[in-house]
Order: C-alpha cells, then sequence, then structure tokens
C-alpha cells in the first residue's frame, strides 16, 4: 500500500483485476437470492456526459451494496443504437451509420470501464446488431400472427426535420420528442401494434406496481391512457331522417344544460355538408383545420375557435333542437369527433360559450357549497332537467343512461385517449420490419426461418421523406415467400422505442440465437428488482415496456405480467451557466468573477475583462451553454471515485444535481482521509483480534458504538433509497477514527480489535461509492488480493446492543422554554429522568422560589417542568 492516494494507480489496477477474474459475470444459482439492478441503456453518442456518470453510479452503488449482502446480482449494459443521430451523420458527414455507431460504442464502453462501473460485459447487446434485431422481427411476426400487428392508411405525426412518423407519445404537445421542431399531419400507409388491447390491463396492473413505482409516472400513465366511463347519446341532425350525431360524454346528467353540438373540423357530417355552407362558414373551417394541424408547446392553452354551421340537431332527453357548430378543441381522433357543449358545468364549453355569446343553462346545483362564478363542474342536485329534476348526479347517471339505452338512442361506453402504436419509420438505421409486398399475394410475411432480414451496408441518404432503404434496389426487389413471383421489401423500419421494450430480456440470454432468451432464465432473473431512469420516458418507453411483457406473457415467453418491481427516476445533473449582457453570448466561467456565500451559493458575477454584467442561471448542462463537464476530464483529474462520491453525495437521487467542482474536491479530501488512516494502522488491523476482547476501554466501546451506528443507518438509507445520506454517515466514522487519539504502538487488544472492526466496517460501506479505493484498503488490511466479495466481505451487520447509546441528552424546559441538557442513561424511567432535571443547577435557577404544577417527561427525549410564581 502507497503511503499516498494515487487514484489513477489504483483503478487502472482494479479495472484490469476485475476483468481478468469477470468479477461481476454471474450466472443463475438458485442457491442465492437475485437482484437485477437496472440502467436505461444510452444511446452511443459518442461521449458520456455527467448524468450517464450520476444514472449509472446509482445502479453501481445498489448493485455493490446487495453483493456484499451475498445477492446474486445482475447487473448489464447494452446499447440503444439504432436511431436518427447516426443517419444525421451520414448525411452531414459522409460516415457509415455503422462504422460512426460501432465507433462510438467502443469510445463510451471504454469510458463506461474507466468509471470502473460493475457491468457483466458478457451480457452486452446492441440493438443494431442483426443478432439482437432479428428478434424485433421476430416478435413483429408474432404479434401478426396474434392479431396485434396491422398496416392501415392513417394520418400520422410527421416531423419534418427528422424525415419520419412519430408516435402520439413521440409527438405529444405537437413537438417532436426528439428534436423539438413542430409536427406535422400526413397520411401514409403505417404498421400499428394494438396496444389499445391491453388499455384495461394496462391500468388494473399499476396495483401490482404502486408500492415500488412513483406515484407521478403512474399518474402520467393513467392520463395517457385516458379512460373515461360514460354514455354514448345519439342526436338526430334536424332536417335528416337517419343521421345522427354521437356524441360521448361522462356526464350524461348536465344533458339539459347542452346550447349546441361541437364537431371536429372532419367529422364526416362536416365532410358531408361542406358544400352546402355558406362560404365565410367554409372558410372558417378550412382556417380550423389548418390550425389543428400545427403544433402547440405542450401544456400551452389554445383560444377556442369555432364557426356556426347552420345545421341544427335535436336532443334526444329535451327534444329542444340546439345548433350544430364545428371547434379547434374537438378532435376526431378521440372520442366520436363530436362533443355536447354545457357551458354551465364545463370550464371548456364555458369559455366557448362566452366568446361567441351563447346560452349558458344550469341544470346542477350545488348541495353543500355555494356555486362560484359561471360553471358548476361538481355533482348536485338536477334542475330544470324534465323527470330527473331534484335527483342527485350519481343517481341521474344511472337513470338517464338506462332510459337512453331503453329508448333506442344511447347507452353507457367507455372511451380511451390510448392510440394504436405507429411503428413504421421513414429511415435507414432501425429495424427492417418484415414483410413483402406482391402483387397477386399482397403483404406477405416473411417466413422466422429466414430473419433477420438484414439492412444493407449503406443507402443514399438524400434527406427526402421517403426512407433511404427504398432506394437500394437489391434489398427492395425479392421474391414473394408464397408464391415465388417477383415482389418488394416494406422499405420503412421499426420505431428505435421498439428496441428499447424489451433489451433487458435479452441480457438474460444474449447468445440464444433461436429465441430471444430462456424462458427458465426469465423465471430466475425477472421481474427487474430496481430500474433507473428520467421521468422523461413515462409514458413512451414505460408503457411500451408493460405492453410488451404482457404480450410475451400471451404468447408464452413469460409467467408474469409487469417487468419491474421499483422504478427510480433520477434527477439531471445541471450546471451553472454565465451570461454576459455585454457580448449577448454565452461566456466560460473562468472569464468570470465569481463570488459566493457560505453554502455556496453565487451572490455576485462580474466579467473579470472590464466588470460586465453577468446573468446567471442554472440550467441543463450543454456544449451553446459553455457548462458542460466532460466526465473523463474530473477523473483525469479527480479520479473515477472521487467522481462517483460526488454525484452519490451532492443531492438526493430524485433531484437535481448542481455540478461544483469544489464539491468533488471535499470528495477527494475524505477519499484521501481515509487512506491516511488506514496506511497508519494497516499492520495493528492485521494483527488485531478477530473475537471481542474483555478489557475495551471507553474509548473503544464508543468507536465500536459509532461503527454499528453507521451501519444500522446505511442499510436503513439503502433500504429507502437514500443514496446520498450514507455518504455523510461514512464521513462521521471517518471522523470518529480520526478522533480516536490512540497511538498505534500504544494501542491495547482492545483498541485494535475496535478501530479493525470500524475500518472494515468503513471500508465495506464504502466500496459501494468508491469501489477501487475500498478494494485496496481491503487488500491492504486483509493481504487478500481477491476483492472484497470473493474474500468474504460481507456488508457490515449491526449489533443493536452495541449501538445503542449507554447515555442520552435529555432537553429540559420549564413552561415549555428550553433551559439546559441533562445526561442520563438510555432507558432511564421517568422519576430518574425528572430527578436528573431537578438537580440542573440552570433549572433550579428558574424553580427556585416556585410551586411545581406538574412535570411532563417524554420518554429518552425531554422533561417539561410547569411552575407558577
Amino acid at each position: 500500500m502507497d503511503e499516498k492516494y494515487f487514484p489513477a494507480k489504483i483503478e487502472r489496477k482494479w479495472q484490469e483485476r476485475w476483468a481478468e477474474r469477470g468479477t461481476f459475470e454471474v450466472a443463475p444459482d438458485d442457491e442465492k437470492r437475485k437482484f437485477y439492478c437496472l440502467e436505461m441503456l444510452p444511446y452511443p453518442s459518442g461521449r458520456l456526459h455527467m448524468g450517464h456518470v450520476r444514472n449509472y453510479s446509482i445502479g453501481d452503488a445498489l448493485s455493490w451494496y446487495k453483493r456484499l449482502q451475498g445477492f446474486n446480482v445482475l447487473h448489464p449494459i447494452g446499447w440503444d443504437s439504432f436511431g436518427q443521430p447516426a443517419e444525421q451523420a451520414a448525411i452531414k458527414q459522409g460516415v457509415n451509420p455503422r462504422d460512426w455507431t460501432e465507433d462510438n460504442i467502443e469510445q463510451m464502453k471504454a469510458q463506461l470501464k474507466t468509471l470502473g462501473i460493475g457491468y457483466d460485459w458478457s451480457r452486452e447487446m446492441a440493438a443494431h446488431r442483426p443478432d439482437y434485431y432479428k428478434f424485433d422481427q421476430w416478435f413483429f411476426l408474432k404479434m401478426l400472427e396474434k392479431g396485434l400487428a396491422y398496416r392501415k392508411d392513417s394520418e400520422v405525426n410527421w416531423c419534418p426535420k427528422c424525415e419520419t412518423t412519430l408516435s402520439n407519445e413521440q409527438a405529444s404537445g405537437g413537438i417532436c420528442w426528439r428534436c423539438g421542431s413542430p409536427v406535422e399531419k400526413q397520411n401514409r400507409p403505417q404498421w400499428f401494434l394494438k396496444i389499445t388491447d391491453y388499455a384495461d390491463e394496462l391500468l388494473a396492473d399499476m396495483s401490482e406496481i404502486e408500492d415500488g413505482w412513483p406515484e407521478r409516472v403512474l399518474t402520467m400513465q393513467k392520463n395517457w391512457i385516458g379512460k373515461s366511463k360514460g354514455a354514448n347519446v345519439r342526436f338526430a341532425l334536424s332536417g335528416s331522417e337517419n343521421t345522427q350525431i354521437e356524441v360521448f360524454t361522462t356526464r350524461i346528467d348536465t344533458i339539459f344544460g347542452v346550447n349546441a353540438i361541437v364537431l371536429a373540423p372532419d367529422h364526416p357530417i362536416v365532410e358531408e355538408h361542406f358544400e352546402s355552407f355558406e362560404s365565410g362558414v367554409r372558410e372558417k373551417i378550412v382556417e380550423i383545420r389548418a390550425g389543428q394541424a400545427k403544433p402547440v408547446d405542450y401544456g400551452e392553452e389554445v383560444e377556442k375557435a369555432g364557426v356556426a354551421t347552420g345545421l341544427s340537431a335535436v336532443n334526444s332527453f329535451s327534444s329542444e333542437e340546439v345548433p350544430v357548430w364545428v371547434g379547434n378543441y374537438v378532435l376526431m381522433s378521440y372520442g366520436t369527433g363530436a362533443v355536447m357543449s354545457v357551458p354551465a358545468h364545463d370550464e371548456r364549453d364555458g369559455e366557448f360559450a362566452r366568446k361567441y355569446d351563447l346560452d349558458i343553462r344550469h341544470v346542477v346545483m350545488p348541495v353543500d357549497e355555494e356555486a362560484e362564478g359561471d360553471v358548476f363542474t361538481g355533482y348536485g342536485k338536477l334542475e330544470n332537467s324534465g323527470e330527473w329534476s331534484g335527483l342527485d348526479s350519481k343517481e341521474a347517471i344511472l337513470s338517464m343512461t338506462t332510459h337512453a339505452e331503453t329508448e333506442g338512442f344511447g347507452e353507457s361506453a367507455e372511451t380511451y385517449r390510448l392510440r394504436d402504436w405507429g411503428i413504421s419509420r421513414q429511415r435507414f438505421w432501425g429495424a427492417p420490419i418484415p414483410i413483402v409486398y406482391c402483387a397477386s399475394c399482397g403483404a406477405v410475411p416473411v417466413s422466422i426461418s429466414e430473419l433477420p432480414v438484414e439492412l444493407p451496408e449503406s443507402a443514399p441518404f438524400t434527406g427526402v421523406g421517403e426512407s433511404p432503404l427504398a432506394k437500394v434496389s437489391d434489398f427492395v426487389n425479392t421474391e414473394c415467400p408464397k408464391c415465388g413471383e417477383a415482389a418488394k421489401r416494406e422499405t420503412d423500419t421499426m420505431d428505435t422505442f421498439v428496441d428499447s421494450t424489451w433489451y433487458y430480456y435479452r441480457y438474460l440470454d444474449p447468445q440464444n440465437g433461436d429465441a430471444p432468451f430462456d424462458k427458465e432464465a426469465a423465471e430466475y432473473w425477472m421481474p427487474v428488482d430496481l430500474y433507473i431512469g428520467g421521468i422523461d420516458h413515462a409514458v413512451m418507453h414505460l408503457l411500451y415496456t408493460r405492453f410488451w411483457t404482457k404480450m410475451m406473457r400471451d404468447i408464452g415467453l413469460v409467467s408474469f405480467s409487469e417487468p419491474v418491481n421499483r422504478l427510480l427516476t433520477q434527477g439531471m445533473v445541471v450546471g451553472e451557466s454565465f451570461y454576459s449582457k455585454d457580448a449577448e453570448s454565452y461566456v466560460f466561467a473562468d472569464d468570470v468573477e465569481i463570488e459566493r456565500d457560505d453554502a455556496g451559493k453565487i451572490v455576485n458575477a462580474r466579467m473579470k475583462d472590464g466588470g460586465g454584467e453577468v446573468r446567471i442561471a442554472v440550467e441543463k448542462m450543454g456544449k451553446s451553454k459553455l457548462n458542460g463537464v466532460d466526465p473523463d476530464d474530473m477523473i483525469e483529474v479527480y479520479g473515477a471515485d472521487a467522481v462517483r462520491l460526488f454525484v452519490m453525495f451532492a443531492a438526493p437521487v430524485e433531484n437535481e444535481l448542481v455540478w461544483q467542482e469544489s464539491g468533488i474536491e471535499g470528495a477527494v479530501r475524505f477519499l484521501q482521509r481515509v487512506w491516511r488512516f488506514v496506511h497508519k494502522w494497516r499492520s495493528s488491523i492485521a494483527s488485531a483480534p478477530r473475537e471481542v476482547p474483555n478489557d475495551l476501554s471507553k474509548e473503544a466501546v464508543a468507536l465500536r458504538r459509532k461503527a454499528h451506528q453507521t451501519a444500522a443507518k446505511i442499510t436503513e438509507s439503502f433500504e429507502s433509497g437514500q443514496f446520498n445520506t450514507p455518504v455523510a454517515s461514512l464521513m462521521e466514522l471517518s471522523n470518529a477514527l480520526g478522533d480516536f487519539k490512540v497511538e498505534t504502538e500504544n494501542a491495547s487488544e482492545g483498541d485494535r480489535f475496535a478501530v479493525s472492526e470500524a475500518v472494515r466496517f468503513l471500508i465495506i460501506m464504502l466500496a459501494p461509492y468508491s469501489p477501487h479505493t475500498a478494494e485496496e484498503l481491503w487488500e491492504a488490511v486483509t493481504n487478500s488480493e481477491t476483492g472484497i466479495v470473493e474474500s468474504g466481505g460481507r456488508f457490515p451487520v449491526f449489533d443493536e446492543e452495541v449501538a445503542e447509546e449507554s447515555e442520552i441528552e435529555i432537553a429540559v424546559q420549564v413552561n415549555g422554554k428550553l433551559r439546559s441538557k441533562v445526561m442520563a442513561p438510555a432507558g432511564a424511567d421517568n422519576q430518574t429522568l425528572e430527578n436528573l432535571a431537578r438537580a440542573d443547577g440552570k433549572i433550579a435557577d428558574h424553580t427556585n422560589g416556585k410551586e411545581v404544577i406538574k412535570v411532563i417527561v417524554v420518554p429518552n427525549r425531554l422533561v417539561n417542568i410547569v411552575v407558577k410564581g
């Protein structure tokens, strides 16, 4: 063991040793409890950023913790390596997407190994390699067999910048999820997966995971699925014998308050009567259609707009005739494309009615509260509602729905916001869809025995919307699998979210060429015990992967319905950015004179050259803001262990982490302090007794107590997902060791035992955060070259008796005000605590000569003496 701490030397040594020994490689073992720890796999962009470092450090910390508890820990990694950036690189740089991707993987793999993340690299997979996407195609064919995959002409979300279609989830808010560009609507033949067949299961099975998933994620999924229970009600179109307008409503109890029927601009009735409308009406409908095709920012409220068509419809309950409007807030893709407008009981309808001065009629009144404003959206008692007047809303809903069913103009119904998943993409760099189009046979699936349908080596990347594969004649032209005649291949590729729905199953059996994975491997390892990733995937990847598991269950691959027991959504790593008001641009921190307070918060900042004003912000790291931090630079200066320790310590994992280099300097100083202590005591530790001696000094007892208390705290923290607080506990234990004022040459057996136990505890509990340093320190005190886990090191199991304080501090109050504190034996009875409090000199000053009314004792916490006079 070197006298000084040289992180680069230590880290290189242990990375090589782990690789040689296959330390993190695992296989199913029925004698051990399993733990599957998973981080969302990265896209191989070429460089890791600090967000990656944080994500993977969290997973590795928990993997080490479980491994040290004796679990059989699976901790794999792979690459989400299909997607748009590789194709953009081909267009802009003239490089082959395959070469670009493989080069990036090698760079990022080297970075991950330099960080020392304990992955089982023998299970590595990459989505762009044929041995993986063969099974994307296999799944597609299985779903086609079950009727879960189908093709139809459909209006799709089209990103003109990425030149591809997007799912509803990927175009949420009218913005492309990848590039942020406005999304357009286009009609194209598309392949879809019937996720809607699983909508009810996706909702119901949330009960299986509600204890382990963030409530926010489940709420987002519930809202995205958007199940609504209500009724379909038909309004007869005036002047027509057979035409009816069907609306879906969750509040049939408000139907006597309908003042209009509002249609989507592309509703069939609008199409049918369009030419008969007045020219001004036609122009407004065209304008509304154009407006709906334009995107809006996520969460942005669009001003309601509409036009009266001149048509009218009859309310089947009241027989009242109401006008038919076209509105921009009604979508043909949701519900029936028609809504009944009830402005007194719906905020959106109220806004629309006020804008166009439409009648507002209250038909439901609150029972226990005053109605505020024009709109009451709650349940209440019906009025002005014919025979249903006087009923409460819930009773009326049942009765009115039954009436509609009996009379034949309605029925109970359910609707969903969720739509089937469109997976067709006009890209080269994705999994080819295994379909052949034959003039005689139509769309014909490729035989499973012929998989994979491989991508050609390259394709012309022109930037037009048609898939580059369409321009590769050797790929396109083929024979029909059914009749043998000339045919053409499907040239769209699959949405890359297909790759990421099931990748973690492939880790279980990555060399299997016959099936996606072995069922027995899934039975052993699955479900994932902890999944770590960003909340931005809540309604895309995390919803799709739940659907995919249910589909795999239905084709017999797995026996369970939910793939992930516990989900952790980590916060972003953000950085301080500095914007020069004079230069009107971002500037580097080195060019700014910064003044901070004691907490490290910036209180003032000016440009060094001339002192111009600087605007300060904490923002997502990026090149444009000049606030990015390269992990390699930090590792080179401070070492991987210090970087990992800092990103784990700086903030709770669910919160944003504000990067400050001063924090990482503190992490280095802590590791150096631990190193110096172990170096000083290493010989005494090696020769320390293994059993507790009888002659423990007061100092040794106190050190043992601190060690066991620390083990208890850190165990509790890991089990509850508090990954930052253990670092503070480790620092406290290190301080306690530093305060142990016995010199090594004068240490008794009891002293050496207490130090040895505390140091071993400290080293093992440090391993999840700074594994290289912990391994080297373990080798120094045990002379074992095989590493902590292989040599039998286990996470400390604390002894409650040892951890228990012999004395505790008791707060003493007089009339509720803190006047003193006294030390008392742990577990002392109430009378003892009262006696100690009364005997305290400071308390006597406040009670002498006064009448004690009563004494309130809270065991192990406080004594409150109530006096008067």
